[in-house]
């Protein structure tokens, strides 16, 4: 950006004005970013419903020539930290551009987002006012604020949880679960150790515990020691929580190919405040699909042992101990697994029977 800015100003063809109406440069979306190309068509509904032009997105569709074009913008928004914050930070120093860094990401943080816009734009003399289009979007459009007083959610009240994985995505989820949705998060973790500040300032009133490491092995033990209802992270996290029979929603990169929805799947904005909602909720449900296929029968009812994260083999399981494990619901075997396992190493056992799978039930008030 820089470069061509300068380009420009040497050629003489580097705009002086802005645009007639209210306008904004979207910086940060990427073809490959995590549901990148659903935000973006969120943003610019977003934007037009609120009467703001797009003077241009980049990088994704935005060829080099345009660049030059970015001064027009009244304004600068940065969806994603990881992605655009620091050419930002390079115009708002250069050419006085003022920008938003807010991720419009679940009802509160949406809001916070339009009401620092307001204030940018009302400087400029635009004179506009939106908090009656915030108030009908919460109330009437999105289904995020009525979810959250619905008995479902309250079901979901206390329930633990893991969230991992960019600074933006990772922050803006911990938020949603324990203010909008009531859920424990008993950890909240980035691999952006470069910028482990921030979000640990952005967190640590909304969890237990903040991790900051880009060591796989590392998160993975302390999700299992943890044992959370359910983890909200990367495709690395999901693969931990295969492993320990716990669901895991995808929230950021790394990522799979089946996080590239066909379907309308934004994070950002209202639509994406309800498809948040939606990803929360089926997640944590989803541990009880296994039980309710051991009782009615289904393709899903084969035996399944869940497995940890260590490799130790210091333990068997004889025939009736497996017999009794396998007698208990899908979606807290995992957990009774590991507490058997850590109860028979304290006593210093090398083999699990149903008399050992009893007597650790009694030691921790099963």
């Amino acid at each position: 950006v820089q470069f061509y800015l300068d380009k420009a100003r040497q050629r003489g063809t580097l705009p002086d004005g802005k645009t007639e109406q209210p306008s904004v440069n979207i910086i940060g979306l990427t073809t490959l970013g995590f549901h990148n190309n659903h935000d973006g068509r969120e943003l610019r509904t977003l934007m037009a419903q609120l009467g703001i032009d797009v003077n241009l997105v980049m990088p994704d569709g935005a060829s080099v020539h345009q660049i030059q074009d970015m001064p027009r913008a009244w304004f600068n928004l940065v969806p994603y930290r990881e992605v655009g914050l620091m050419t930002a930070q390079y115009l708002e120093a250069e050419l006085g551009m003022p920008y938003v860094d807010i991720t419009p990401m679940g009802i509160v943080e949406t809001a916070r987002c339009l009401r620092a816009i307001q204030g940018i734009l009302n400087q400029q003399g635009a004179a506009v006012n939106y908090e009656a289009f915030i108030d009908e979007q919460t109330r009437f459009v999105s289904q995020a604020a009525w979810f959250s007083r619905s008995i479902d959610c309250q079901n979901l009240t206390g329930k633990r949880a893991v969230v991992f994985g960019d600074n933006t995505h990772a922050a803006a989820i911990t938020k949603i679960l324990a203010r909008e949705m009531g859920i424990r998060v008993v950890l909240a973790g980035t691999y952006c150790k470069y910028d482990g500040d921030w979000f640990t300032d952005q967190v640590r009133d909304y969890c237990d515990e903040v991790l900051i490491s880009d060591d796989n092995g590392a998160i993975a033990d302390r999700i299992a020691q943890l044992e959370p209802a359910a983890i909200f992270g990367t495709q690395m996290e999901r693969h931990v929580g295969k492993r320990l029979d716990l669901p895991c929603g995808v929230i950021a990169a790394p990522i799979h190919i089946q996080n590239f929805p066909v379907g309308y799947r934004p994070f950002l904005g209202y639509e994406g405040a309800n498809q948040i909602v939606d990803l929360v909720y089926n997640s944590f449900t989803l541990g009880m699909e296994d039980h309710l296929l051991e009782i009615f029968g289904g393709h899903d009812t084969k035996a399944v042992i869940t497995p940890t994260i260590s490799t130790s083999t210091d333990l068997n399981w004889s025939a009736d101990g497996l017999a009794e494990l396998q007698k208990i619901p899908g979606f807290v075997r995992g957990k009774v697994k590991r507490n058997t396992e850590k109860f028979a190493r304290d006593q210093g056992l090398s083999q699990i029977t149903a008399a050992v799978l009893y007597a650790a039930k009694e030691a921790v008030g099963a």
